[in-house]
């Protein structure tokens, strides 16, 4: 399995993005909008600046609760894991858990594809532990 194949399973395709010059309180709203744990930050909508959590946010305003108004940038990580939609499911299934993220941005000739959660990684295992599953009663009660 590839990573190609669970982007297109995914029910929206879409990326949301925020610059690196955004204050931290867009994106809090950004993350509560969308329902999602984590952006890629980006100047420009394509490339790949940095990512940023709500660990990291929770994190930043333990020590500094002046950090909702800080530049995205400052919180950001700027070294940042991505995949490419040609590479295998288990190969970032290892990266994920050796790395300790939880989100893969999706990255083709430099440009931003896609991004991957462990919630999608997690929801493709149960749907194919569920096929093997129905093929298998299938098969018991077919015999």
């Amino acid at each position: 399995m590839r990573i190609h194949d669970i982007l297109t399973a995914k029910s929206s395709q879409e990326v949301v993005t925020i610059s690196p010059d955004a204050p931290v309180r867009d994106l809090v709203a950004l993350l509560a909008e969308y329902n999602i744990g984590a952006l890629i930050v980006s100047a420009d909508g394509e490339s790949v600046d940095g990512i940023v959590s709500e660990r990291d946010v929770v994190r930043r305003l333990g020590s500094d609760p002046a950090v909702l108004d800080t530049r995205v940038g400052e919180i950001m990580t700027v070294d940042v894991q991505t995949c490419s939609s040609d590479d295998h499911l288990t190969d970032l299934m290892k990266a994920m858990t050796e790395l300790r993220i939880r989100h893969l941005p999706v990255v083709a000739d430099g440009r931003l594809t896609g991004i991957i959660s462990i919630g999608d990684v997690v929801k493709h295992r149960i749907d194919e532990l569920e096929f093997e599953r129905d093929q298998l009663d299938h098969y018991v009660h077919q015999t």
